[in-house]
């Protein structure tokens, strides 16, 4: 019996160890072959559009009886009247190969939705209305190849967030101040839909912040794109705060390397060209630290956790962690890679940002005439 069982824990051991070989030597290739899907895209076969006028198209917005953007933990409330709204698109919660664009009423994206607008989105609900739209977003895949179907993909979900965008904006007073906000893929939609839709226009004046978070915004040529500055202070308004978080030992190098293949609003490869960092414990860019002691609060299973984690921006507008959390969850990347919990690492100071931005604004307009 004992020599049986030492042969299958040395069985399991082999494929544990070729396991690991071939993730070093092929980790990029079969990540690609799992997940991209395989077949070409036809729009005309996409999932069908959400209407905006109903309910159901819509994660969060203000009336839904089941809203996962009003929790809050322990010690905080959602506010009973907010004096603003926000806009904010999910992350990727879609991991189908069978099609490029995910179904509105596919049971495990919209779980994994309301987990990620609870934990991100609710951030916003001390000072604000959250309205959230459901939208086809592009599969998880389409990040891992750079082809044509990929920017088809995004461009069906892109059309999503216009549409709902426009819902949005018609259905707030038209002097309600505005946050704008998303993470992953929802802030790479966010930065199109600023650049096309917001800069210029009278909304542009109406935002208090814009927390494009998760994906990368070009120093270079992005801000001047999306017609608003980056945040320097916290008791600013009318600016872009963006971040990515990485372990402080990580392989900086290869991170690095890995963000200079995204593409800038202009289309073109970010390069070696500096990103935007807006550190989320100060409001404030640069290179200055701030200590674990400082953050006022982690969000993990629903609570908070003070003092977790530090943090401070490098020269090339990666967010390093200090110390490095090491019990925040499950779901950190490899390479030091904490982009899951972007939000949750920072949420009661970035609780605490939207509140001083929209004080900011407040401010700035003065009293009523």
């Amino acid at each position: 019996m004992a020599r049986r069982f030492l042969l299958v824990v040395l069985a399991i051991l082999r494929l544990v160890v070729a396991a690991a070989i071939a993730w070093r030597l092929f980790g990029d290739r079969l990540v690609r072959v799992a997940l991209v899907p395989s077949i070409p895209f036809d729009a005309a076969s996409a999932p069908p559009a959400p209407d905006y006028a109903q309910p159901a198209a819509w994660i969060a917005r203000p009336g839904l009886a089941a809203d996962p953007a009003r929790f809050v933990p322990e010690g905080f409330t959602p506010a009973p009247a907010p004096a603003a709204a926000t806009f904010f698109l999910a992350p990727t919660a879609f991991f189908g190969t069978g099609a490029w664009n995910s179904l509105l009423d596919d049971k495990g994206t919209n779980e994994r939705l309301d987990r990620f607008v609870a934990a991100q989105a609710s951030v916003f609900n001390g000072v604000s209305a959250v309205w959230a739209p459901r939208y086809r977003q592009a599969t998880f895949g389409t990040f891992l190849k750079d082809q044509p179907d990929a920017d088809r993909a995004l461009d069906l979900a892109y059309g999503d967030v216009r549409r709902a965008f426009a819902a949005f904006v018609a259905a707030q007073p038209p002097d309600r101040p505005i946050i704008l906000a998303g993470h992953s893929q929802g802030a790479r939609h966010l930065l199109r839909l600023v650049a096309g839709e917001v800069r210029g226009t009278p909304l542009a004046g109406r935002v208090v912040a814009i927390y494009a978070i998760g994906w990368p915004v070009a120093l270079e040529g992005d801000l001047a794109r999306l017609g608003f500055p980056a945040c320097t202070a916290r008791d600013q308004a009318g600016c872009i705060l963006s971040w990515q978080s990485f372990a402080a030992d990580a392989p900086l190098a290869q991170v690095r390397r890995n963000f200079g293949q995204v593409k800038t609003l202009e289309g073109t490869a970010l390069g070696t060209g500096a990103m935007l960092c807006v550190n989320p414990l100060s409001g404030t860019p640069g290179p200055a630290a701030v200590p674990a002691a400082a953050n006022p609060g982690s969000l993990k299973d629903g609570a908070l956790l003070p003092r977790l984690a530090g943090a401070r921006c490098d020269a090339s507008g990666l967010l390093l962690l200090e110390p490095v959390p090491r019990d925040i969850g499950p779901y950190v990347l490899p390479d030091g890679n904490f982009h899951v919990y972007d939000y949750n690492l920072f949420w009661a100071a970035v609780r605490a940002d939207a509140e001083a931005r929209l004080m900011a604004a407040a401010q700035a307009e003065g009293p009523p005439a």
